[in-house]
């Protein structure tokens, strides 16, 4: 088995899990961080043995096969774009980059180059949501007419919350769209293999401004003290987005994207109605599949890799009963990724920049759709 050389360029809450994850693969070797923060201490807290404060460096000395980039937004195009010069396959963190002019330099260096490129759209990569994929291929929903569902969230709910994610300037002109309602609308296209065309959205942000902490902020996840070492920011980001689709097929969706609804951590929720039966996934009961039927009992599909399609069973990689969540989606995403490393003519099933480029257009009509109040038509 070949082994691979692995960089992680930023190493908050998502990079420690790309490094996780790479672990449990078995032939990746971590070998070096970058960070411009306290990456030495990083370094040794998670086991890894070299630690630069810019990826520049690390790039020129490491002979890396693969660089993972888990920075803010703004920086993505930059770093893909250096690696790949330097013969660096790439996986990059979503949203892929804040404007089309980066998407489309990064979908152009991917294909000049013929190096690995994947987002890391994860949610794809459960096993229950690869085998509802396999399920709507083989036609056991029937046509599918309607699509709905959200993805929630409460960590940005006061004032006092912040994150380098509320700063348009560093994450792009959208933030719950690109954010997580990005997973939602990649997986849905995904899973369903229809596309998105039309949009009509609806904005709301909760709070004008909020609390910046004048320290430096090194958490993901940040609750500002009350007290004076603070300062107030504008905001000019979404908190929650409703909006309604029109699929590639005439099928119709709604969902909403939300970082301010109170109690809910983390779900990602969608049902897909076709004629034969509804399939249902949330990311809270990720290892359960409700499968919904009209004149016939409904039933709840278990993860077990017995009973499952051929294709997807090497995304159940414990027994049945067994339950695998949002590490193992990572992991196998990875997986998928790093097998392709050097077959830059096969069509993965994993998130390409192609696909990243797709989404970030996706997310600026949703944009002008709240903007203008309008349907608005999406072409890629």
């Amino acid at each position: 088995m070949k082994k691979f050389r692995t960089g992680i360029v930023g190493v908050g809450f998502i990079g420690a899990a790309h490094i996780e994850a790479l672990r449990r693969l078995g032939n990746i070797e971590v070998v070096a961080i970058a960070d411009p923060v306290n990456a030495p201490h990083k370094a040794e807290r998670l086991g890894v043995p070299k630690a630069y404060d810019n990826y520049q460096e690390m790039i020129e000395k490491e002979s890396l096969d693969v660089v993972h980039v888990c920075t803010p937004n703004f920086t993505h195009s930059e770093i893909t774009v250096f690696a790949m010069d330097n013969g660096v396959n790439v996986v990059c963190e979503k949203p892929m980059c804040v404007t089309i002019q980066e998407a489309d330099l990064m979908v152009a260096k991917a294909k000049e180059t013929g190096l690995m490129n994947g987002l890391n759209f994860h949610n794809r990569w459960y096993p229950m949501t690869s085998e509802l994929t396999e399920m709507i291929k083989d036609g056991d929903l029937g046509p599918i007419h309607v699509i709905f569902g959200e993805f929630t969230q409460d960590w940005l709910l006061y004032d006092t919350d912040y994150n380098w994610r509320i700063e348009s300037s560093e994450s792009g002109t959208t933030r719950a769209v690109s954010d997580i309602g990005s997973h939602w609308m990649d997986l849905v296209q995904h899973v369903t293999g229809l596309e998105i065309k039309e949009v009509f959205a609806d904005f709301k942000t909760l709070h004008a401004t909020r609390r910046k902490p004048k320290s430096e902020v090194l958490e993901t996840f940040i609750t500002s003290s009350d007290d004076d070492n603070f300062e107030e920011i504008p905001i000019d980001t979404e908190d929650h987005a409703s909006v309604l689709f029109h699929f590639s097929n005439g099928a119709v969706g709604s969902a909403i994207f939300s970082q301010i609804i109170t109690g809910r951590k983390c779900k990602l929720a969608m049902s897909i109605s076709g004629m034969k039966q509804t399939a249902y996934w949330c990311s809270d009961t990720c290892n359960e599949l409700w499968l919904g039927r009209r004149g016939d009992y409904n039933q709840v599909f278990e993860k077990d890799a017995s009973l499952m399609h051929k294709k997807t069973m090497v995304n159940a990689g414990y027994p049945g009963g067994h339950a695998e969540g949002f590490p193992d989606a990572i992991k196998n995403n990875f997986r998928a990724m790093y097998a392709n490393i050097g077959k830059p003519n096969n069509a993965p099933d994993y998130a390409t920049f192609f696909d990243g480029r797709n989404e970030l257009i996706l997310c600026e009509k949703i944009l002008e759709s709240a903007r203008t109040h309008k349907w608005v038509k999406v072409d890629y």
